[in-house]
This record gives C-alpha cells, sequence and structure tokens, in this order.
C-alpha cells in the first residue's frame, strides 16, 4: 500500500471491522452462536457513516433507512422463536435508488424526483423482505441509470454526487450501479440489488472487484422500478462472492401480474446457492473469443483461460461474427422505449410531490435546474428519446426486431461453433479515470451488448487486478442457464481465489503495475 493510501486509511475514524468481507454464510453462522442482526446492522450503518461521506469519501449511498434497527429486531425476534425465513434473514442488502422501497424516496439519481416517496416496495424487494432480509438502505447510481447523455460520467448524480472507487478514489466505479458496487466492495452490506439494462451490474461489479450477474430476462420483476426499456431492463444481484450472489438471486426470482415478462418465473426459482460445487467446470466446453484490449489484460485473461483449463474445462476459440447495425439498432429501442415507459412509470407516481409526468417533464425540468442538473454534461441523449415516435414506430420495431436477431445470433452461433454450453470472455477494461470534462473514457472489451440485447444471462467473476485495478471474466449462456453460470463462476472463483479486497488508495501507485499478473 503506497504512502497516499496509508496517510489516508491513518486519518480515518476508527471503523467496525467485524462485517468486513464478510459472507451471508459468515454472517449467518455469526447469527446462530448469538451475535445478533442488529449488531450487524448496527456495524454496516457505523461503517456508512464514517466511510461514505467521511473518510474515503465513496458517496454509494444516497440514504439508509431508518426503520433498519427495527427490521433486524424483528429477525432477531423471530430467530429466538425458531422461526427463520430463510437465509437472508437478518441479513442488510442494500437497493439500488431506481428500485423503490416503502421507506425512502425513489429518486433515480435526479432532482426531478427527490420526493418521489411512493410508500411502496418493488415486487423484488417485497420478496427479500418476506424472506427476512434487513433493507438497510439505497445506493447512488448513475443518474437515470446513465442514459441521460452520451458525455456522462459514470457514478455521477445530482442527488449523491460522484460514486468513488474503493480500489483507487480518482478512478471510475463504472455504473449505472454505481453506488451498490462501490458500497458493497467496502462491506457496507453483505450484497446489493442493482438493474441493469446494457452493463449497468456487469460494469461496476467488473471494476469493484464483485461477482454480479445480470438475469435472464424475466426472471426478475421490474414494477416500480424506474425504467429504460421493457426489453433489456431487469435487476440483478451484486455481491463479493458467487455464493453470496447465488442466495441473494434465489429470493428475488417471480411471477409479477404487472410484468407480463416475468409469467412462469417461479418455475424457475430454486436454491441455486445449493448447487455450487468446486468441480462444475470438469468437462464443461466453453467457447472463448479474444477482444481487442490492452496487453496486461489480455495476458490476466490468458491467464484465466489455463486456470478454466487447469479446473477441467475444455476450452475452444471462436469467432464474434460481424454485427453491422446492431448497436444502432439497440440505440434507437432504447430510446423509443425510454419515452414510453418512462411516461407509465411517472404516471404511478404522487402527482403532489412528482411533478414531472413525462421525459418532455424531465427534459424541461434540467433546463430550469441546469446548474444542478447539468454541470458536467447535457441530455442530448433524452433530447432525441423526446423525438421518437411510439412503440407502435415501424422503425422502432424493425430496430427491436434487428437487434434481438443479431445478438441471439451471435450468441447462439458461438457455442454452437465450439459445441459449447457457456462463453467467457474479459467483462471490460479496467477502471478509468473518473473525468467530469472528458465523461466517461470507455477502453477494452465489452461483453455485456450482447447478452443484455438477448435477454440471456451475464456473470461477471473477479479475474483479479490488473495494475492494480479489479478486472472480471465474463461467463455467458443460453436463456435460464443462470444457474450453470453460477456453477461455473464459482467453480473458477474457488480455483482462483482472485479477488483481493480494496485498500483506498487515492490513486494507483505506479509500482503496483508488475505485480498484479503474478
Amino acid at each position: 500500500m503506497g504512502l497516499l493510501a496509508l496517510a489516508l486509511m491513518a486519518a480515518m475514524p476508527a471503523v467496525a471491522q467485524n462485517v468486513v468481507e464478510t459472507s451471508i454464510e459468515e454472517l449467518q453462522a455469526k447469527m446462530a452462536l448469538g451475535t445478533t442482526s442488529e449488531a450487524i446492522t448496527k456495524e454496516y450503518l457505523e461503517r456508512i457513516a464514517a466511510m461514505d461521506r467521511k473518510g474515503p469519501t465513496l458517496r454509494s449511498v444516497i440514504a439508509v433507512t431508518s426503520g433498519a434497527l427495527d427490521q433486524a429486531r424483528a429477525s432477531d425476534a423471530r430467530r429466538r422463536a425458531g422461526k427463520l425465513l430463510g437465509p437472508l434473514d437478518g441479513i442488510p442488502v442494500l437497493i439500488k435508488d431506481n428500485i423503490e422501497t416503502w421507506e425512502l424516496p425513489t429518486t433515480a439519481g435526479s432532482l426531478a424526483l427527490r420526493s418521489n416517496w411512493t410508500k411502496r416496495d418493488a415486487p423484488v424487494v417485497a420478496l427479500l423482505r418476506a424472506q427476512g432480509a434487513v433493507i438497510l438502505g439505497k445506493t447512488n447510481l448513475s443518474e437515470w441509470a446513465n442514459i441521460r447523455s452520451t458525455a456522462s460520467m459514470s457514478g455521477w448524480s445530482a442527488t449523491g454526487g460522484l460514486v468513488r472507487n474503493p480500489y483507487a478514489l480518482d478512478r471510475t466505479a463504472c455504473g449505472s450501479s454505481s453506488g451498490s458496487g462501490a458500497a458493497i466492495a467496502a462491506s457496507f452490506a453483505a450484497v446489493a440489488v442493482g438493474t441493469e439494462t446494457d452493463g449497468s451490474v456487469v460494469c461496476p461489479a467488473s471494476m469493484n472487484g464483485l461477482v454480479g450477474l445480470k438475469p435472464t430476462l424475466g426472471l426478475v420483476s421490474r414494477t416500480h422500478v424506474v425504467p429504460i426499456s421493457h426489453s433489456q431492463d431487469t435487476p440483478g444481484p451484486m455481491g463479493r462472492s458467487v455464493k453470496d450472489v447465488a442466495l441473494l438471486f434465489s429470493a428475488m426470482i417471480g411471477d409479477d401480474p404487472a410484468d407480463p415478462a416475468t409469467k412462469g418465473a417461479a418455475r424457475h426459482a430454486r436454491d441455486f446457492a445449493a448447487a455450487l460445487s468446486p468441480d462444475a467446470l470438469k468437462g464443461v466446453r466453453i467457447g472463448y473469443w479474444k477482444p481487442q484490449m490492452p496487453g496486461e489484460l489480455g495476458k490476466r485473461f490468458d491467464q484465466a483461460l489455463e486456470e478454466l483449463r487447469a479446473a477441467g474445462a475444455v476450452l475452444t476459440e471462436v469467432k464474434m461474427p460481424k454485427l453491422e447495425g446492431m448497436s444502432e439498432a439497440e440505440f434507437l429501442v432504447l430510446k423509443a422505449e425510454l419515452k414510453a415507459d418512462l411516461a407509465a412509470y411517472l404516471a404511478t407516481t404522487p402527482e403532489k410531490t412528482v411533478k414531472v409526468r413525462t421525459l418532455a417533464d424531465v427534459i424541461a425540468f434540467n433546463q430550469a435546474n441546469a446548474g444542478a442538473e447539468m454541470p458536467f454534461f447535457a441530455q442530448e441523449i433524452f433530447e432525441e428519446a423526446e423525438k421518437t415516435k411510439g412503440l407502435d414506430d415501424p422503425e422502432y420495431k424493425a430496430a427491436r426486431e434487428k437487434s434481438l436477431r443479431l445478438a441471439k445470433a451471435a450468441l447462439d452461433g458461438m457455442m454452437k461453433e465450439a459445441n459449447a454450453q457457456l462463453l467467457v470472455s474479459p467483462t471490460y477494461g479496467i477502471p478509468w479515470l473518473s473525468d467530469p470534462v472528458a465523461g466517461d473514457q470507455f477502453s477494452g472489451p465489452s461483453a455485456s451488448a450482447l447478452p443484455a440485447i438477448s435477454g440471456y444471462p451475464h456473470l461477471t467473476v473477479p479475474m483479479g487486478l490488473v495494475k492494480g485495478l479489479p478486472a472480471g471474466l465474463s461467463f455467458i449462456g443460453p436463456a435460464f442457464s443462470d444457474g450453470d453460470l453460477l456453477r461455473a463462476g464459482y467453480a473458477y472463483e474457488q480455483a482462483t481465489q482472485a479477488r483481493v479486497k480494496p485498500g483506498y488508495a487515492p490513486t494507483v501507485p505506479a509500482d503496483l503495475g508488475a505485480r498484479t499478473l503474478n
């Protein structure tokens, strides 16, 4: 650890350490031996108070739930009565602030929604509550889930400020589930729920040294989640280990009559954690492709391929097909659905406190409050979306058909070419410098688009550090292969133990680059 990092840590107030890097299973073991959920919840709240707006100033949590300790005490009472509700009972969980919880407003990071207190739970939150999870608070995010501007700075919102990466505080936490990623890396809760339209779970998970699952579309309800696209949106679990993610995911699946995509979801529900095995890669056929990437990341990916082989996987290289026009078609779909889906959501919010009812209203609000809402970047995507012609527009329908067809054909074709059960690739590059002038500076690969567009599941697992910064390995499979991805990711995780906990360095020490590929 560099001198600057040591000085920063020395300046931090004493912070609770009993919950640092502690898994759900370990927390449950502590509670079985007499530690209370109330005590655990207090420790997480103490860490948030000491580190989120103080100390390293991660700005990962927008608000904590005032009744979190009451929830924890109720769990303790159930434990004493022998009436626990499931493996999440008493476990603190953070929720991205575009997902409604009844105790807090749901802002999507925007001042336009600062009074959006609907006093209802999103169905995915209700499912967690039904298993006894402690809803600890709401996490910061890239405002409006990063759909406002092509020049945006991931992790920034007018409500929460800029989320900082716990591995190097001047680096991006990626987005849009930036706060969920940084908070769980910093052990502010056991696990968190993020959301993804294209990359918004797997990018922050990868760049904060976490496991993140973008589930098969339709397994998890989107009702009472501030939307972008009904074709691609889904909540997803994020945690420090595959087992924690599997436990959280198992509690999130369910049918929701208000979300037609989830019809039949419950038949796919199971205890995904129970099926995990360190031997799960033996004999599994995996296809991989090598995107353009910096040399250090390429070396780390080559090492990951060797680690997969050593764990028993059979690997075959495949070629990424040409995807001409897919990105442009996807972008049109997202803009058209944003306009329609956001208006439908806003119509359900409290009229007395939420004055924006359409995308046009949000655009006008941002213009009227430009100093607070647009100090770094504008809203040109919003303005383009407002010009779209609705969900009956033939151009929109053709774009959805094209993007979906190309994405599915690419993934199905690569799996067929390799006779493979799943595919692997680097998830993204490594975290770039947060820059309010230049905005995001994506470099290297991105594995998110094809599973996002197709609705197929996508799991990222820590691949270790590259130049002192986290990198992720993606596992992608066909629809409803979420359990297969979790099993494969778990076996890889157990074989490599590649995750490194964060050090809250102000920046990346120059000498780390040579030491992180070993």
